[in-house]
């Protein structure tokens, strides 16, 4: 069994471009700093100024609504001065901030460096999906940004495992260890990563910048691509809440701490290391819309759980059942968003790609926050999945009007 799996690893390598790894390994090194720190983030928070969920939320939503201004300008960067260098500036530009968060003692400067690190985080967002763009052809950008998806999620092994026991000692080791994950990432960035923008034309080397960022007008004109981000927005009000609110809640109602929590990230990156390939190969043959809806489908069981549900082992199960759609959803998004885009576009395309999570990110917490501090906490989760029902009929409408377009039908076999 092992040398058929070591002869499968070997297959999947020889088949994408040899450009495509060393991107895939730097991420595995940036995972890991973000997965240590972000899960125990509002932990952080609540517990460094003592508030409560609704104004934890709102410092989340900081670095959020920021994150978009970040990502809008990265986006326009990336099509114009490249990637590479837009990534590394991203990574020393968030080092600084990350130490200057943990350093914080004034909620009032919480809000101050919270929207600086938003945009300093979200700048080179679209440089990284604009870059896997470049480098995978259209029929592999699938699978490729499943194999993301694996590595990324190998990192939860790691990261929460390692945060949780940071976070017993002290909050502010996390961010010491981020910065320096972040400033080794640009350094491998630098080294071993080369620049993947397509040659200008005439006409785009002539393109004043104020015209580079008019191009945002025709990707708001593009109306499919539009409606897709709106479908994705929906979803992602609900998939947010795991990453901040949920460790509030299972805390406060329950009493789990950070290492309870942590074990329950890394529970759903083990389930994606050893599903993940397995299904974004089963899902490539099968129309991408279609299956936007059924990995949302998976959203609505596994969040309404949280609702009805009051032992460890079935938040353990509802974390799996989340996880699994979020196997189907995540890769058949930003290759979908991929395929949307114009290849001279591509950084705009995927900075508008980005609302998916920043607006949901923005919104989402402080929102959420709210209900938990206000009414009954596990009408958040059975909200959340009557949202994720009305996302499955948004996807569905658009497999409807959109599958039958070649740029959007399934692989061939």
């Amino acid at each position: 069994m092992l040398t058929t799996f070591v002869q499968r690893i070997r297959t999947i390598y020889n088949e994408f471009p040899r450009a495509f790894w060393p991107v895939v390994a730097v991420s595995f090194v940036d995972g890991i700093g973000r997965t240590l720190l972000f899960p125990f983030f509002a932990l952080y928070v609540t517990q460094r100024f003592n508030i409560g969920a609704t104004q934890a939320g709102l410092v989340l939503g900081t670095f959020s609504v920021f994150a978009l201004l970040g990502s809008m300008v990265g986006g326009a960067l990336t099509d114009r001065i490249g990637r590479k260098k837009l990534i590394i500036a991203g990574l020393v530009f968030s080092a600084l901030t990350t130490i200057s968060l943990g350093l914080v003692t004034d909620l009032r400067w919480m809000f101050v460096l919270a929207a600086v690190s938003g945009i300093f985080g979200e700048l080179a967002g679209p440089a990284h999906q604009a870059m896997i763009a470049d480098i995978l052809p259209e029929e592999q950008r699938q699978e490729g940004f499943g194999i993301l998806r694996v590595v990324n999620n190998m990192t939860w092994i790691v990261g929460p495992s390692i945060g949780g026991l940071l976070a017993g000692f002290s909050f502010f080791y996390l961010f010491i260890a981020d910065a320096i994950i972040s400033g080794v990432v640009a350094l491998l960035f630098f080294i071993y990563i080369s620049e993947t923008k397509p040659k200008a034309t005439e006409a785009q080397a002539s393109e004043k910048l104020g015209q580079t960022f008019a191009g945002y007008f025709t990707v708001l004109r593009d109306l499919p691509f539009v409606a897709f981000i709106l479908a994705c927005i929906l979803m992602g009000m609900v998939y947010i809440q795991m990453y901040g609110t949920l460790s509030i809640f299972l805390r406060d109602q329950y009493s789990i701490d950070p290492q309870g929590f942590g074990l329950l990230m890394t529970t759903s990156g083990i389930t994606v290391i050893l599903f993940q390939l397995w299904v974004t190969r089963v899902i490539k043959w099968r129309p991408p819309f279609l299956m936007m809806a059924l990995g949302t489908l998976f959203y609505v069981i596994g969040f309404s759980l949280f609702g009805v549900v009051a032992v460890y082992w079935l938040f353990m199960a509802a974390i799996v059942i989340i996880t699994i759609g979020e196997m189907i959803v995540v890769p058949t998004a930003s290759a979908l968003a991929a395929n949307f885009a114009p290849e001279a576009m591509r950084g705009r395309y995927m900075a508008m790609f980005s609302l998916v999570w920043a607006l949901p990110a923005a919104l989402g917490p402080a929102a959420a926050g709210y209900i938990l501090d206000n009414y009954n906490p596990n009408l958040l989760w059975l909200g959340g999945g009557a949202v994720c029902a009305a996302a499955v009929a948004f996807f569905y409408y658009l497999h409807l009007r959109l599958g039958k377009r070649e740029r959007f039908a399934p692989a061939k076999p």
